[in-house]
């Protein structure tokens, strides 16, 4: 079963007087239980496919779906709902919520879902642990590093244990060395738990753990290939 399917995906931005194509008749599956890249020059494409793919952005034509479901025609509400229960994002912008510990902000994902509380302490630990956060579950975002809340942002998204990662130059602001153990715990996560990771990425040390490399130019798929990892 395909964790997410892009059939005919069109999208256009203004950008003063000139129609700048983001998408362009992009098509795309990506397997359940896959660990693809997606690479481009800046502006080509690659965020606008991920942001597709999540339903943050809706495509001007073309379909998406995601674990079965279409969902590019879906409500607000029913987007949101859908997020909730089937992706996890990683932003560069961390989007961490200032007022609350490293602790609390992986909670909230799961306290949204109906999680019980012991089970969210429970999993929000286990997550931050993976990630090399341990004695920092009581930190507040302000009071920690780039790579620090980068790694926050990452456990938050895997606690809910989602059944698709979507994540955005993830090792962006992180050292070679944390960008490397991220890497290594995102193709753990996928090989132990079957989570589908799709990474939009300019780091061809994040590249090397995908199963699958994904090369975009001016809104379209150039090159699709799997690769040793």
């Amino acid at each position: 079963m395909d964790s997410v399917r892009c059939v005919g995906l069109y999208k256009t931005y203004k950008q003063g007087d000139q129609i700048i194509i983001g998408l362009d008749g992009v098509n795309l599956e990506v397997e359940q239980e896959g660990f693809a890249c997606l690479q481009s020059p800046s502006g080509a494409g690659k965020t606008t496919l991920l942001n597709a793919m999540g339903g943050l952005d809706r495509p001007d034509g073309g379909e998406v779906y995601v674990a079965g479901k279409r969902i590019d025609n879906l409500s607000k509400g029913q987007l949101a709902e859908m997020r909730l229960h089937n992706i996890g994002f990683v932003f560069q912008a961390y989007n961490l919520i200032p007022v609350l510990t490293a602790m609390e902000n992986v909670e909230f994902v799961m306290q949204l879902q109906g999680v019980p509380a012991s089970e969210r302490a429970m999993r929000a630990r286990e997550a931050l642990n993976e990630v090399g956060l341990e004695g920092l579950e009581n930190r507040r975002p302000a009071k920690m590093s780039g790579g620090q809340q980068q790694r926050v942002a990452v456990a938050r998204a895997i606690a809910s244990r989602p059944a698709i990662v979507l994540a955005d130059e993830p090792t962006a602001n992180l050292d070679s060395s944390s960008a490397r153990h991220l890497m290594e715990l995102f193709a753990k996560i996928n090989e132990t738990r079957g989570t589908t990771f799709v990474i939009a990425t300019h780091d061809e040390m994040a590249m090397s753990y995908a199963k699958r490399l994904i090369r975009m130019r001016d809104g379209k798929i150039v090159e699709d290939q799997l690769q040793e990892t």
